[in-house]
């Protein structure tokens, strides 16, 4: 991923000297398990460890690639010029490249999952933040773009609370998904190494020994972890796309905040844009383009094939360091949002009381109205409205059918506001105190 949209912490995951790091720390593991057993001499498992403060050359490992034609086979040569030939004559005994480059991926997803882990929950923490901030800040609901009935800003930011909380789920349950590592030779049978080296490859690595391999790790894993991740994306560019709304001119709820200095037009000096909820929309698309082809990697030739690798190179690295930068510009945005509530209130009685008509239509049933001609009455009040610019309250007051079965006391409370947000404590209650 390009650095503009990287974070640190997560490039350094991915960069080849952590990958050669860990790739050694597999090989290191398994010939001390290896000597464990009797199957290696104890001096040579110790030799390896003659290198770990090395840091490793990754142009030297090139160098040797491009004569060998394999990576694993690079680094395995670089390893013996550090430990020496004779010492490093047992290293990978029983192998197969899959067994480092697989468990060492799935290192590799274990920390990105870990990172991303407390990216969510900080942003869970801001969203609680900013709902109970404006718990009863009043402002329109709407269905289909249109006004539809009162609701509050704080019940939206709770909204994305919810579902960023099931994320949370989604991001720990694919960690344990990803969390297995495979040592178990050329087809996955154990023919040349014993299974206990994978498992104490496994526990000193963090990872449980996978259950089944063939000479990979099955990649049905590795579709759930990616698809779990687009999950997480699609949700960013829902909360992206209320925010861009909001701050559209002519709604004007929230907006983006504006620090000193910030330009928002090469040629419109007035220019104040959504620009930081428009590229969360445009990340959640680069995000949710490693879904596709994680699934397609989940079927293989027979025991092993490499179709998946120059997939999973690009998606491993890409997907994990945009969705961490994604989830943290998001923090920073809903925590820095600034929020209208007089424009909330504005825009909610723009059309004079209209949005109360289910209110009126629901009195209009429970008098003894059929409800066809109960929709009929309000909505031919509602039209004039619309297409006039009329009052609600005031047409309905001089409907004569409406006041045969209601009195005016009657449709005054249908327009009591905080009729609509008797229950807000009850959802809070539902989405935080659990």
């Amino acid at each position: 991923m390009i650095p503009r949209y990287s974070r640190p912490e997560m490039v350094a995951i991915w960069s080849a000297q952590t990958k050669f790091r860990i790739w050694y720390e597999i090989e290191a593991h398994a010939c001390d398990a290896m000597a464990d057993l009797g199957v290696i001499p104890r001096a040579n498992a110790e030799a390896v460890w003659k290198a770990k403060d090395v840091e490793f050359d990754v142009a030297r490992i090139d160098e040797i690639e491009a004569v060998t034609k394999h990576d694993v086979i690079a680094f395995l040569t670089h390893l013996a010029e550090h430990v020496g030939s004779d010492e490093a004559r047992f290293v990978h005994q029983g192998m197969t490249s899959s067994d480092v480059l697989d468990t060492c991926f799935n290192v590799q997803l274990v920390r990105a999952s870990d990172i991303l882990i407390a990216d969510i929950k900080a942003l869970l923490e801001a969203l609680k933040r900013r709902a109970y901030e404006h718990k009863d800040t009043v402002r329109i609901g709407r269905s289909h773009g249109i006004h539809a009935e009162p609701t509050t800003m704080g019940l939206t930011f709770a909204r994305f609370y919810a579902e960023m909380d099931r994320n949370l789920n989604r991001l720990e349950t694919a960690r344990s998904e990803i969390c297995t590592g495979a040592i178990s030779g050329a087809v996955g049978t154990f023919a040349n190494i014993d299974p206990r080296v994978e498992e104490h490859v496994c526990k000193q690595m963090g990872l449980e020994p996978e259950p089944i391999s063939t000479q990979v790790i099955p990649r049905d894993r590795h579709a759930a972890f990616f698809a779990a991740l687009g999950v997480v994306g699609s949700s960013i560019e829902n909360i992206s796309i209320e925010i861009r709304h909001m701050q559209r001119t002519e709604v004007l709820e929230a907006e983006e905040f504006f620090s000193a200095g910030q330009k928002g037009s090469s040629a419109m000096p007035h220019k104040r844009n959504p620009v930081l909820s428009e590229n969360l929309t445009g990340l959640a698309r680069l995000v949710r383009m490693a879904v596709v082809p994680a699934m397609e990697n989940v079927a293989l030739w027979h025991e092993r094939d490499i179709s998946h690798s120059s997939v999973e190179r690009n998606i491993g690295p890409d997907t994990t360091i945009t969705l961490d930068f994604a989830l943290a510009r998001l923090t920073g945005l809903v925590d820095k949002l600034v929020i209208y509530p007089e424009n909330m209130l504005a825009n909610m009685n723009k059309f004079r009381g209209l949005v109360m008509s289910q209110r009126v239509l629901l009195a209009l049933t429970q008098v003894g109205v059929s409800r066809e001609d109960a929709y009929k009455m309000v909505q031919r009040n509602a039209m004039k409205v619309w297409e006039d610019g009329k009052d609600f309250k005031t047409e309905l007051l001089a409907d004569p059918d409406v006041l045969k079965v209601l009195s005016a006391e009657q449709i005054e409370d249908k327009f009591d506001l905080g009729y609509h947000t008797k229950h807000v404590d009850t959802i809070f209650a539902r989405v935080f105190d659990k």
